[in-house]
């Protein structure tokens, strides 16, 4: 980036919900030149320049116009309203064609939340992996089959392309452009100011909810309680078919037409699930919570855990009971 311009251009459209805008305001637009020297300079751009009314009765002053996109050196897109979301409400063509533009020129595109759907829609995501809120990453990648979407994580890097995940995430993305352009001492002082860690361990996944699935096969009900009341246990798929009164072949086959998985993946997704409800809502032992799930050892727990969530147990736990990390001793 041009370190005599770092022009940060902001395109607004009606409804945006007022969380990602007020992250990219709160980063870029306040003035941190104490911190470096120059500073971000934001513009705030929309296809009719003025005013426009976002979400929660507030209307944002947008003096520039969608032209400003293609000479901003970084352009970020905030989130898209759930409805627009949900109803797949075409992008704004011009807002579509500005953005291929920015980047055609050189201009490095990020996205917050579901603006990742915006960047999709423009085809800057095309072979590219990226995120968004785990609510919609399924419906991110029905739409664009052509974007290789991972749900798991904070945010995606691709270089001239960049995602985050839901809402606050875009506060770690943004905190990560800072610590590329501005280097990691700057990136950790805006952090501090913010009151938040100036990089989280994990990603999204640790924050999505893990409801038990219900089975469409009515059939299959009686045992699917009884496993997960007898998660402690090790069950095998023979045990399983015997209290359903089916082969472990029939067995396999209606599960799969049912919850879409096979038995001992269910089973493993329901002993994490059961982890993460412990871990959240007890102070039980990780060794013991370990052996309720049917997981055997803490070391066996941890393993699956960081494969699943992306964190640690105990980081896990901190995250949702709010407890402190644990003090760093001095050294002498």
């Amino acid at each position: 980036m041009n370190v005599t311009a770092r022009v940060v251009a902001l395109p607004v459209t009606a409804d945006m919900p007022l969380f990602e805008i007020s992250i990219a305001c709160e980063i870029f637009g306040t003035n941190r030149s104490e911190l470096a020297d120059p500073w971000y300079e934001l513009r705030l751009c929309a296809a009719d320049p003025g005013a426009t009314r976002v979400q929660n009765g507030f209307a944002l002053h947008t003096p520039y116009g969608l032209d400003a996109l293609t000479t901003a050196d970084t352009v970020v897109v905030p989130a898209l309203s759930a409805g627009s979301v949900l109803s797949g409400e075409t992008v704004d063509p011009e807002l579509l064609e500005a953005l291929k533009a920015a980047h055609d020129r050189g201009a490095r595109v990020v996205s917050l939340c579901t603006g990742a759907f915006v960047l999709a829609a423009a085809g800057l995501l095309d072979g590219r992996r990226a995120t968004t809120h785990w609510m919609y990453t399924d419906i991110l990648s029905f739409r664009h089959p052509r974007v290789r979407v991972d749900p798991a994580v904070l945010y995606v890097d691709e270089g001239d392309v960049l995602t985050s995940a839901g809402r606050s995430a875009g506060i770690d993305l943004c905190l990560h452009l800072i610590r590329t352009d501005l280097g990691a001492e700057v990136a950790n002082q805006v952090a501090r100011r913010l009151v938040v860690p100036a990089h989280r361990p994990g990603g999204q996944a640790q924050y999505i909810e893990s409801p038990v699935p219900r089975a469409g096969d009515d059939g299959l009900a009686p045992v699917l309680q009884w496993a997960i009341q007898n998660l402690d246990l090790q069950l095998t798929v023979a045990q399983m078919a015997e209290h359903a009164g089916l082969s472990s072949r029939t067995l396999v086959r209606r599960f799969h037409e049912a919850t879409g998985t096979t038995p001992l993946r269910w089973l493993h997704a329901q002993r994490l699930a059961r982890a993460r409800h412990l871990l959240e809502s007890t102070d039980l032992p990780v060794e013991r919570i370990s052996q309720i799930c049917g997981m055997g050892t803490a070391g066996n727990l941890r393993h699956h855990f960081i494969r699943s969530v992306g964190v640690t147990p105990m980081e896990y736990r901190r995250t949702f009971q709010g407890q402190p990390a644990p003090a760093l001793s001095a050294v002498p």
